[in-house]
């Protein structure tokens, strides 16, 4: 993570009086407030976001900067640069920075050391692939490749390699110099858990399964005190989006988003059981590809907390995905760091305004290393964080 200021779901009780020196190599987490573009953003055009989580500057600062430099010719990487140089809170006249663009939340693009984001070309991606074993076809099998070429054109089509991200995108910033900021700095402060509270998160199961065979997967690591219409709305608020039922018609629209090289913000995820149950509710978080999401899965537990119910999550990011010949479909891999996205889904409500309290509570028993039913590694700190809803 670098210099990043750690994003726990607690850094600073009370807005600070007194200037804030904020290091060099600082990274904030920031959300777009303005659409760019790689085919209709201009050099000079205003950029502004907002920060997201807390991070030395309270939740809700914004970020303003402009167009640096921008490139979309055809055949060739799509390019933006954006700078940063003001943070300001509520109005106020701001804080001169200097930030560049470290990184794009679930992005096909990457960004380059100098803060340049990078698009794809359309030789990268499978319908170029598509079109290449088409081409060799057509030297053995002119009329059988016209024919496989007329029906790929049915259901797939060409990627667009512009790079375009919409307001909610999210990018980590990166202070190429040090600032000293002045604004408020506080953020919600995780609460001390009571004894009943402690009960109930200790007697969750703490390992889901895989529904076919009962393989030990993904880590509880949240739970929600509220109604079902407060945990919907939360996510809701927070940008994230619910997954269609797998079906032919989610699994074909999967298909054509990993072929596409582009997003489908309702994919379909694969089914893991609690207790020998199937989750009550799914929601995930998607850029412009497939590969990339925040994911997470909610199920009902017995019982109540305070008189509210109470449900279990386990959230993790899908960072990369590839097909699988044990599993006979695409298969995500995942941040093995589990605890930083228990922390984004914190973050995220919390800066939706969706969140009463919350508590950070510790569970020994739950093992710090471990692996899910794919394979990959789990890193965990073992703690569950549970947020009150509004």
């Amino acid at each position: 993570m670098g210099a990043l200021i750690s994003l726990s779901i607690a850094i600073f009780s009370a807005a600070s009086a007194a200037a804030v020196e904020i290091p060099a190599g600082t990274e904030l987490q920031v959300r777009l407030k303005t659409k760019i573009s790689s085919a209709s953003s201009k050099v000079g055009d205003s950029v502004e976001a907002v920060l997201i989580a807390p991070a030395v500057a309270a939740p809700g600062a914004t970020a303003a900067g402009t167009v640096l430099a921008v490139e979309n010719k055809d055949g060739e990487r799509a390019i933006l640069e954006l700078g940063f140089t003001q943070l300001s809170y509520s109005g106020t006249t701001g804080t001169g920075i200097t930030a560049k663009v470290s990184a794009v939340d679930n992005a096909r693009e990457s960004v380059d050391e100098t803060g340049r984001i990078m698009g794809i070309l359309s030789s990268e991606t499978m319908t170029a692939q598509i079109d290449k074993g088409l081409e060799k076809l057509s030297e053995r099998a002119a009329k059988f490749s016209e024919i496989l070429r007329a029906a790929k054109s049915m259901v797939l089509r060409q990627a667009d390699t512009s790079i375009t991200y919409d307001p909610g995108v999210e990018l980590t910033l990166k202070l190429t110099k040090a600032v000293s900021w002045g604004g408020p700095t506080d953020s919600p402060q995780a609460a001390a858990p009571d004894a009943s509270l402690r009960a109930i998160v200790l007697g969750q199961p703490f390992q889901t399964q895989t529904e076919k065979d009962l393989t030990p997967s993904d880590i509880t690591n949240l739970m929600f005190v509220g109604s079902r219409d407060q945990v919907e709305a939360a996510f809701a608020g927070a940008g994230w989006t619910t997954a269609s039922a797998r079906n032919p018609e989610s699994l074909l629209e999967t298909i054509r988003a990993v072929a596409e090289h582009r997003g489908y913000k309702a994919a379909p995820m694969s089914i893991l059981i609690l207790d020998g149950r199937i989750p009550d509710m799914v929601f995930q978080k998607q850029n412009n590809t497939f590969a990339k999401r925040h994911h997470l899965r909610i199920w009902k537990r017995p019982g109540e907390w305070d008189g509210r119910e109470v449900w279990v999550s386990s959230a993790t990011h899908d960072t990369g995905i590839e097909f699988s010949q044990e599993h006979s479909t695409f298969i995500h891999r995942i941040n093995p760091q589990i605890d930083e996205e228990r922390q984004k889904a914190v973050s995220d409500l919390q800066f939706a305004g969706k969140v009463q309290r919350s508590h950070l509570v510790d569970r020994p028993v739950v093992p710090k290393r471990g692996r899910n039913a794919t394979g990959d590694d789990l890193i965990t700190d073992g703690k569950m964080a549970v947020l009150v809803l509004k």
